[in-house]
């Protein structure tokens, strides 16, 4: 099935499964956009606060599009997209406010076929980093892990991931491999809606505050598991890819 006309809405429900040094689970619901980053969406002017996409966001200089940052960054890793449409899974800006753990850009050459996948990682202390994945037809890729994510997790170990470009369903996970072993896995799974006023003041109502809510949880689950006591890892320097910060 082919990828739905962006923008979309999908009503989703993120999992996290932990099972290095001790199993917890917490799953919670979400909604996710899915966007031409050609073609952001047109909102009411009324309902523009509350879905905004905005440069700063995401990777590159907050002052040029999101579309010429990751042209930018792609070049720098040896991609040409040519002008080929780019999909963009995230959230989006909320009453001045948004936190993506991982942005996903299906990046497509001029007839449409897919030339790559980028994964957009970021973190609770303002940080992000991109990885260039080269699905195969499952949408299945491999790449190590070199980003400080969670407190409680070393840099290092492999992230296996699953990201299929959604149709009328949304199913992505990451797993974390860490000597040989799984040490955390997270998905996302969730059902297309359409993306009109309407459809979105319904998510606002069923999810409200939803990306303050999402970044609270997460506060909230590290909290536990320091009281936990499980060992805290510290962060290295970060070295941002791109040129301007």
């Amino acid at each position: 099935m082919s990828a739905p006309p962006a923008p979309v809405l999908y009503d989703a429900t993120v999992t996290h499964v932990r099972k290095q040094t001790m199993t917890r689970k917490f799953d919670h619901s979400i909604y996710l956009w899915l966007v031409d980053i050609d073609a952001l969406p047109e909102l009411p002017r009324w309902l523009r606060p509350f879905a905004r996409f905005e440069a700063r966001d995401h990777l590159g200089d907050p002052q040029r599009s999101i579309r010429q940052n990751l042209d930018a960054w792609l070049a720098g890793q040896g991609v040409d997209l040519q002008g080929g449409q780019v999909l963009m899974l995230a959230n989006a800006r909320l009453l001045g406010y948004v936190f993506n753990p991982i942005s996903v850009y299906w990046c497509h050459r001029p007839d449409g076929s897919l030339e790559c996948v980028v994964a957009e990682v970021h973190n609770t202390y303002g940080e992000r980093h991109c990885y260039l994945l080269h699905t195969d037809d499952a949408g299945h890729a491999r790449t190590p892990k070199d980003f400080y994510v969670s407190p409680f997790l070393t840099v290092d170990g492999e992230y296996r991931m699953s990201l299929r470009e959604p149709d009328d369903r949304l199913g992505i996970a990451v797993t974390l491999h860490q000597d040989s072993r799984m040490a955390i896995t997270a998905t996302v799974v969730g059902t297309r809606r359409a993306a009109t006023p309407a459809a979105l003041v319904r998510m606002l109502a069923r999810r409200p505050l939803m990306t303050y809510r999402t970044s609270a949880l997460i506060r909230r689950h590290g909290i536990t598991l320091w009281l936990r006591r499980l060992p805290v890892i510290r962060r290295p320097k970060h070295h941002p890819q791109e040129g301007v910060q």
